[in-house]
């Protein structure tokens, strides 16, 4: 599932090719919007929620798309490409460009006024202008006996932290991802979350994410990278479930230099 800081990227490249501009085209491939036309509507912005994507519309409407693991937006050029792909669930198009959403896990449209019923469940945002560092500590130490690793993926508490920046920021603090959160005092959930947060805004301005220093030829230190050498220590790289099923994941890191109580 996308990262935080590629919903986004995703979110500026749709609110600078729509934002301002009327809708002269829209296609909505959803069954229950299947019948909705939103021609002649301008875009007021686009803006990212966490994972999910806001797409604010005159009239008070909001067009919510969530990419779950396979979704897409693509911005094309007016008048965009000839054949759409089977998998499109949408097209906005204005005069100069042509948004095309593929796979999407998600597509609604609500009120504006009402999108705090798609998206307030959520924490602060690490990339938005709500985030409060000490109320999301506070959040975290309340999960308690919960994994930290299981935690950092909880959306409720924090927004934007997936698979890739929760490994990547445990292994940078050596901390194993099964470590309880009631193990760890505040200032190190505090780095822990900082590292996460620093690495997302760093590649919010990057077309290619990467954890580790420009000089290194790997560009993540054990996401991905199961059974190869850790980076720091040469112990091989291990991947392991964590959480509870039907919701649980899988959690790259390395058993030495993430041992518990290293």
């Amino acid at each position: 599932m996308p990262e935080g800081d590629t919903v986004w990227r995703t979110a500026r490249r749709l609110h600078l090719a729509l934002a301002g501009r009327e809708l002269t085209r829209t296609d909505l491939r959803w069954p229950s919007l299947a019948t909705v036309d939103l021609t002649g509507r301008s875009t007021l912005e686009v803006v990212s929620r966490g994972k999910h994507l806001l797409h604010r519309i005159e009239g008070g409407l909001t067009l919510h798309s969530h990419l779950r693991m396979e979704g897409s937006w693509r911005v094309h050029p007016a008048p965009g490409p000839r054949r759409v792909p089977s998998t499109t669930r949408a097209v906005l198009a204005c005069d100069e460009h042509v948004a095309v959403g593929t796979s999407l896990g998600m597509l609604d449209l609500v009120d504006t006024r009402a999108e705090d019923g798609l998206v307030g469940h959520l924490g602060p945002d690490l990339l938005g202008p709500d985030w409060d560092p000490d109320c999301v500590v506070t959040r975290y130490a309340q999960a308690g006996a919960r994994p930290i690793g299981e935690a950092l993926l909880d959306q409720r508490i924090a927004a934007g932290i997936g698979t890739m920046y929760a490994a990547e920021a445990l292994f940078l603090r050596r901390i194993s991802p099964w470590t309880t959160v009631g193990e760890l005092p505040d200032e190190v959930l505090t780095r822990i979350v900082e590292t996460a947060r620093r690495a997302m805004t760093v590649n919010c301005a990057r077309a290619v994410q990467r954890t580790t220093p420009d000089t290194l030829r790997e560009t993540t230190w054990v996401h991905g990278r199961a059974d190869r050498p850790c980076l720091r220590c040469g112990t091989a790289i291990r991947v392991d479930p964590i959480g509870v099923a039907p919701t649980d994941r899988v959690m790259f890191h390395c058993p030495a230099c993430q041992a518990p109580g290293s």
